[in-house]
């Protein structure tokens, strides 16, 4: 807190005139005498000097071995040493002393007579080196040599080495000057007044001596003065002082330009002119620095100052003697600042002259300049392909393909013309090149295939797919397309991919041979899930939407026919939950109890969803109240051997007694009345189309009321007469098996039994190599069946004419109705 506390107390009585303190003494003053005394009050040593003493100075030194300065009245002054006793004279001057100071370094002496002048002495050599009048007191700045500062008449004078002097309004007596604060003693108080030391550093400035300002700027400057000393020095070339100035500022940019040239001067460079140039560039005298760089033969650095400053008028004043380079150096620099202060069309007429094609594209494709671009293609040379591919690429995003083909063109460049049309999705034309050149037809229908599979136009794309060669693309896109539909559960479009994805398999193996098994593998596998995911979306949509829009007895078919068709692993998205619980909803309520039983009875040992708990509950308890058998009504027939079959079969959807397999029809999945038959050894499928159309009719059949087949679908309308029931059709004879047997006899017909069917009565499945034909001879003639051409899916007549009628299209493979049969 800067409280002055008591040290020691002396219990005496001094007089004296003049009283100073070291370290461990008080030094007193009575007229001639000087007397030392410790802080005890014990006088330790005693000087008499020969005049009065008039002023007495502490000017430091070791605790206990201090020096004093003593001024005399009579002009002499004397050293003394605290612990000696003796006095060393120093100087002697003709007129008394009143204040008095030693430098620093103890080299000079500042001498306050009673004239009031202050007058500086050479210690060692006694000579006067300067005098000044007005003075009261002196003191030396205990941290630069040449400089002091003396009072008197009001004002503060500063004196830096023989320098003019620096006045300043300031009131009392300087007794101290340290650094740049001066303390001065007025009336009672000290007071420590801090004093720029512009004035000083600047008068040395004046003089170029960079080393001394730097000392008195570390006094206390301002940064605007420390600023001014670093570009002084700069400018000097006294690049250590200025690099300490710039360092003090904290200005980077000139500290790299200090290091630059430091760096250079390392390497051998020695030409001040060239270093100075920098500097005044640096500073923006740009003209000095272009003088300079000019009287030093570097004339190419004034051309590239006076061009980075975009400042042409000027660098074309330092241009070669007609150096084509600089020229266009030139202009290539001009027409970048055209560019950058927003004048593109300058800048393109400036890249043009300057041959740099390449950006003057750039700047018209930017701007959609379509003109300005075919107007650069045509003026170049063919040979510059880099700039003509960049028009061509500007031109097709500006939507201008005419342009861009007459640019491809004219490079020769046949297959970025083909692809042009391609990215532009302009098939005509792409393909019309196409059949100019054979060779980039893949690139044609790749991607026209891509862009079909992506507007769901998927039958178009297997044809572009195919055409190009890429068959495993076509699988690829209707496998992803598959997998997405059974995740979004839209299981009617599943069924749909998964059947185009069995035909695709299915052409894939008819084109290439060494696939030929894979394939088929495939097709069959993938013609199963299109039969499962095709029933299955009924059950879903029967167990999620509010209102079901199928009849009970389909419901209670479909989820039969899933329950025995379904694999162990059952496929992605299907339910066995909602099967078994519409199974067991449509059997109670069509009389089936026994089945509906047993599918209660295995919901329990499946995980049932929250929503389906209650009801399955309810259900499982009324169940036991119902009979445990099942309606006769319901029980399927088969055709072949005409057995009742169980609602639960074991074996799956075949007949439990000859084991012939059941065909359902694809809406309202019924078993159909129709058996498969098969060729004897030797019989090709034409031959047996030619026997089969022989149509030897039995006399006692009336055809009036068959009718044959449209364009659009196989439709079988029979109608028997009465009379009809007579000879045995050979046919018949051949749907006996032997009974009790395990396996599956097959019914095999002969060219005997071909010539004696009607082609009415027959429905064949026309597949295509590899696979063979497949022949159902229906069993009752006044059924009508349906038969789509393309996926060859049975209905009965009056469904699949309702479906069509309903959807446009078979609600299977969705063949259009319009569409010509295969």
């Amino acid at each position: 807190d800067m409280h002055y506390r008591v040290k020691e107390k002396i219990i005496k009585k001094f007089e004296c005139n003049l009283l100073v303190v070291c370290a461990n003494h008080i030094i007193l003053c009575q007229e001639k005498r000087l007397q030392c005394l410790s802080f005890s009050g014990v006088k330790e040593r005693e000087w008499q000097m020969e005049s009065l003493i008039r002023y007495i100075k502490v000017i430091g030194g070791p605790p206990g071995r201090e020096g004093l300065l003593v001024g005399l009245k009579n002009g002499q002054i004397l050293k003394i040493f605290v612990d000696n006793l003796f006095a060393i004279v120093l100087l002697k001057q003709a007129t008394a002393v009143r204040c008095l100071d030693m430098s620093a370094s103890r080299k000079k002496l500042a001498v306050v007579d009673e004239n009031d002048t202050c007058l500086v002495y050479d210690i060692d050599t006694k000579e006067l080196l300067f005098q000044e009048p007005n003075a009261n007191s002196v003191a030396w700045n205990t941290q630069c040599e040449d400089m002091l500062c003396f009072s008197g008449g009001g004002y503060l004078n500063i004196k830096a080495s023989t320098f003019p002097v620096h006045r300043q309004k300031l009131q009392g007596f300087v007794v101290g000057y340290n650094g740049s604060k001066i303390f001065c003693l007025h009336v009672f108080s000290i007071s420590a007044v801090e004093v720029p030391q512009s004035a000083p550093m600047y008068q040395y400035l004046d003089r170029k001596l960079f080393k001394e300002a730097y000392q008195i700027a570390c006094l206390g400057v301002t940064d605007t003065d420390w600023r001014e000393l670093a570009m002084e020095a700069l400018e000097g070339l006294d690049f250590e002082t200025a690099k300490k100035a710039f360092i003090r500022v904290q200005d980077l940019r000139y500290l790299e330009l200090i290091s630059s040239i430091e760096e250079r001067k390392k390497r051998g460079e020695t030409n001040n002119d060239l270093f100075l140039a920098d500097v005044f560039s640096y500073q923006g005298k740009f003209h000095e620095a272009a003088k300079l760089y000019k009287r030093s033969g570097h004339e190419n650095l004034a051309l590239e100052m006076y061009t980075d400053l975009c400042m042409f008028e000027y660098a074309k004043d330092f241009l070669g003697s007609g150096d084509p380079k600089e020229t266009k150096m030139l202009i290539t620099k001009q027409a970048d600042w055209a560019r950058n202060i927003k004048e593109p069309k300058a800048a393109v007429e400036m890249y043009i002259s300057a041959g740099e094609h390449v950006k003057a594209i750039e700047i018209c494709g930017d701007h959609g300049w379509v003109d300005m671009l075919i107007d650069i293609a045509r003026k170049l040379d063919k040979a510059e392909r880099e700039p003509l591919l960049l028009c061509a690429t500007y031109l097709k995003k500006l939507d201008s393909p005419g342009y861009a083909a007459e640019t491809y063109l004219k490079m020769g460049d046949l297959k970025s013309l083909v692809q042009l049309p391609v990215e532009t999705q302009r098939w005509d034309e792409a393909f019309a090149l196409g059949e100019k050149h054979p060779e980039f037809k893949d690139d044609i229908y790749m991607p026209y295939a891509q862009w079909l599979a992506e507007n769901d136009r998927f039958e178009e794309a297997q044809k572009a797919f195919h055409k190009a060669g890429r068959q495993r693309e076509a699988v690829q896109v209707l496998e992803q397309l598959t997998n997405n539909a059974v995740a979004e559960s839209r299981f009617n479009d599943a069924a749909y991919y998964y059947w185009m994805l069995s035909m695709q398999c299915l052409d894939i193996a008819q084109a290439d041979p060494a696939q030929k098994d894979t394939m088929l593998g495939k097709f069959y596998h993938f013609q199963r899930l299109a039969e499962l995911y095709h029933g299955y979306h009924a059950i879903h949509r029967h167990t999620e939407d509010p209102f079901s829009v199928h009849r009970p007895e389909t419901l209670f078919n479909i989820s039969r026919f899933l329950l025995h068709s379904l694999p162990k692993d059952t496929p992605s998205g299907i339910s066995k939950v909602k099967i078994l619980f519409t199974l067991a909803k449509q059997s109670k309520a069509l009389g089936a109890y026994r089945l509906a039983r047993h599918a209660y009875d295995k919901l329990r040992g499946l995980y049932i969803p929250a929503r389906f708990q209650k009801s399955i509950e309810l259900g499982t308890l009324t169940i036991r109240a119902k009979p445990f058998h099942d309606s006769e009504e319901l029980v399927p027939l088969c055709y072949r051997c005409s057995t009742n079959n169980p609602l639960l079969n074991n074996l799956g959807n075949v007949c439990i007694n000859c084991r012939q397999p059941f065909i359902f029809s694809a809406s309202s999945y019924d078993v159909l009345h129709l058996v498969e038959f098969y060729l004897e050894e030797g019989i090709t499928d034409e031959e047996a189309i030619s026997l089969i159309d022989l149509e030897v009719l039995r006399p006692k059949r009336d055809d009036r009321q068959l009718e044959i087949a449209n364009n659009s679908s196989q439709i079988l309308r029979l109608v028997e007469t009465k009379d009809s029931i007579g000879d045995e059709d050979p046919f018949t004879a051949k749907l006996s098996f032997e009974q009790g047997g395990s396996e599956f006899v097959p019914v095999v017909v002969s060219r005997l039994v071909l010539r004696s069917m009607s082609r009415r009565d027959v429905l064949i499945k026309r597949w295509p190599p590899p696979l063979r034909w497949q022949y159902f001879r229906s069993l009752l003639p006044d059924a009508s069946i349906t038969m789509c051409p393309s996926c060859f899916q049975m209905f009965h007549s009056e469904d699949y004419e309702l479906l069509v009628l309903q959807h446009g299209c078979c609600p299977y493979c969705r063949r259009c109705k319009d569409d010509p049969g295969p």
